[in-house]
């Protein structure tokens, strides 16, 4: 359960609206694919075409669209072949018809064309990879022999990030009995990769109570999280990699000048938003985010430790995942004298963990309640290191103004700005007196919440008797 609170608004729009924008880019690229099919089919049977190659159709310009599809296309830099396959894989689950120009019969052999070859798959009609060599090349031998070595040991290849092509086909589905020839494999999206170009929603993977990682999750988005502007821009930087990294690497020639992956710290006291925030972006990246427990990373066996901590950053790798250290003070704190082989072991999983998270090409965030902990070297690590600071009065007064139910029966006594000037409370703090105290308004019958009321839950929440500020 997340324990920092903010003030919820309308996810449901939010969703609604990725729908929205997922549906308009691929209404535009199924398009692209049934022109690119009309085409070839008009070359392949010498019929009128006012065009001598289908790669004069341009795939849709996606640069300044933010729907899942488009952002997966433009941040995996795929090429022309790379996003026709995607499409094609595609095609089975939201427009069929797109194929059905395949299922005309050669009058010659009174047989579909072969060259085609789209097949039946689990009541699905599929293309394969001589569908993708025969709308590329036509009849070309070279093309075909190009596809066929692309196909070649996908499955081996894919788990390699690195490669853009590669990491794309690691989303389609594999089958039980490989064929000899490449080109006779299914391009079908796994069924588990269909919501994220879809409706947008990243598909929530089941993973085994052995697993060191686990989802965490939150109905909210940045737009619902009410934190300092300052933090809020630090956090849309990190939206911003996420959204035009690729380009700022590829399209403007970076590869080689900055580091793959983003790397950002939140530190701050308790209660102040960090996991929220998480969470949140997480939510308007269209990623998971799944919280590592290094308790259950660790073991005593030399190795063991490296292992389990590369199948959770590899897994995050072929899902696009947002990785998650909470509490990484006591972690990667500054390392402790080597005075036994306990501690040098210790020093080697840290070790081994920043550099992994380097290497990372993905979006991994650190929490810390305590920045003292960490020594300089540790920061420059990071591309962000962002504060999470304690509301300021004002910000108190909003979060308990907007932090009740509309159906709270208030008493008019209740002073929140004198409340939010006297006592310095986190978001969170604020969030569990609401709680208590409308959870007590209920179970007396709904009685009004009087001021005395909110005092006696400022109290209870810090355990103490609680003073004003002067």
């Amino acid at each position: 359960m997340i324990n920092d609170n903010v003030i919820a608004y309308a996810p449901d729009k939010d969703q609604r609206t990725a729908l929205q924008a997922n549906a308009k880019t691929l209404e535009a690229y199924l398009s692209w694919c049934e022109v690119v099919i009309r085409t070839r089919m008009q070359l392949y049977f010498l019929e009128e075409c006012s065009h001598s190659d289908i790669k004069v159709h341009e795939p849709p310009n996606h640069h300044s669209d933010w729907s899942a599809l488009a952002t997966y296309i433009r941040r995996q830099h795929l090429d022309f072949r790379s996003q026709l396959l995607l499409i094609l894989a595609l095609v089975p689950y939201v427009k069929p018809q797109v194929f059905d120009v395949f299922l005309s019969r050669n009058e010659g052999t009174d047989r579909p064309y072969t060259e085609f070859g789209c097949v039946e798959y689990q009541g699905m009609y599929v293309a394969t990879g001589e569908t993708l060599a025969f709308l590329l090349g036509g009849s070309s031998v070279e093309t075909k022999l190009e596809i066929q070595s692309f196909l070649t040991n996908k499955k081996e290849k894919s788990s390699v990030r690195g490669d853009d092509e590669h990491v794309l086909l690691s989303l389609m589905t594999v089958e039980s009995e490989r064929h000899v020839n490449p080109l006779k494999d299914t391009l079908i999206l796994a069924p588990e990769h269909v919501p994220r170009f879809t409706t947008g929603q990243a598909y929530k993977v089941a993973l085994g109570s052995d697993f060191p990682a686990q989802i965490i999750e939150s109905t909210l988005s940045l737009e619902d999280v009410y934190l300092p502007e300052d933090t809020l821009e630090q956090l849309a930087d990190i939206k911003d990699w996420v959204n035009f990294g690729s380009i700022l690497q590829h399209d403007w020639n970076m590869k080689d000048k900055i580091r793959v992956g983003f790397r950002a710290l939140f530190y701050g006291p308790p209660g102040t938003g960090k996991t929220i925030s998480v969470t949140a972006l997480g939510n308007t990246l269209g990623k998971n985010v799944y919280k590592v427990d290094l308790s259950r990373v660790h073991s005593k066996y030399i190795g063991e430790t490296e292992k389990n901590l590369e199948k959770v950053f590899r897994f995050a790798e072929q899902n696009e995942a947002l990785l998650f250290f909470d509490e990484a003070d006591a972690v990667f704190g500054q390392r402790t004298q080597t005075t036994n082989s306990n501690d040098q072991y210790a020093n080697q999983h840290v070790s081994y963990l920043l550099q992994r998270i380097e290497r990372f090409d993905g979006l991994v965030v650190l929490a810390s309640n305590y920045k003292e902990n960490f020594d300089d070297a540790f920061f420059r690590r990071f591309e962000s290191v962002v504060h999470f600071s304690l509301p300021n009065s004002e910000q108190r007064l909003r979060l308990w103004k907007e932090g009740f139910s509309d159906k709270a029966p208030l008493d008019d006594d209740i002073n929140f700005n004198d409340i939010a000037i006297q006592y310095p409370l986190s978001a969170a703090h604020i969030m569990n007196v609401i709680r208590h105290v409308s959870l007590r308004s209920l179970a007396k019958g709904g009685i009004a919440i009087r001021y005395q009321d909110v005092l006696n839950g400022i109290e209870r929440e810090q355990g103490r008797k609680v003073s004003p500020r002067w």
